[in-house]
């Protein structure tokens, strides 16, 4: 009787972590053998994780563009203010002459602004248009516009107060624009905060 050469019927394949040819057990083995299914299990869940960040990132990017202006807006004139009350905390309220503290329950004073933000929004973050005011004075006298005044020409002058009353220049902020004044006022407290505490 003639013996004929025995050839395997089992297809090969190529270890995806390895590189070896190997002889497949099962048809959608991509691994040669334990070693290399470990590290194989260990790329993918690498490669998830990498996956799940990269999605979640572009998830944060579509959100970030469908918000209005109005909240970027909005986020800029709350920064701006925290560093305003940061800066002049210790010092006098602008219109009033009250001693003014951070720490109070409920922020304990307000960024009172000389020119308000509706009749005069291109002076919304300018620092010689804002001051730390007790919340009496700001919310309930409407800003204390008079004494404001008075004490606005004690502290910086009566030249660039007037410089402020008379700065009618129109002022168009983008989103950059705002998102960058955010971050800049931020920061500012940030380092302030930072100063005082050393």
């Amino acid at each position: 009787m003639r013996s004929f050469p025995v050839f395997s019927t089992r297809p090969t394949g190529e270890c995806r972590v390895c590189g070896k040819t190997f002889e497949k057990l099962r048809p959608l083995q991509g691994v040669c053998g334990l070693q290399c299914a470990k590290k194989r299990s260990a790329q993918i869940k690498k490669e998830l994780k990498e996956q799940v960040k990269a999605d979640r990132a572009e998830v944060v990017k579509r959100k970030e563009k469908l918000k209005p202006k109005s909240y970027w807006l909005k986020l800029a004139q709350t920064a701006f203010n925290k560093f305003i009350r940061v800066r002049d905390s210790g010092l006098l309220c602008i219109s009033s002459a009250v001693r003014l503290v951070l720490e109070c329950v409920g922020g304990g004073f307000d960024c009172g602004h000389f020119r308000s933000v509706g009749s005069a929004p291109h002076l919304r973050f300018n620092e010689d248009n804002a001051h730390g005011q007790s919340k009496h004075d700001n919310r309930y006298l409407s800003g204390n516009a008079s004494e404001y005044r008075k004490g606005l020409i004690v502290r910086i002058g009566l030249e660039r107060v007037e410089a402020l009353e008379s700065n009618n220049e129109a002022v168009k902020y983008s989103v950059d624009d705002l998102k960058a004044i955010a971050t800049l006022y931020r920061a500012k407290a940030k380092d302030l905060l930072a100063l005082r505490e050393s």
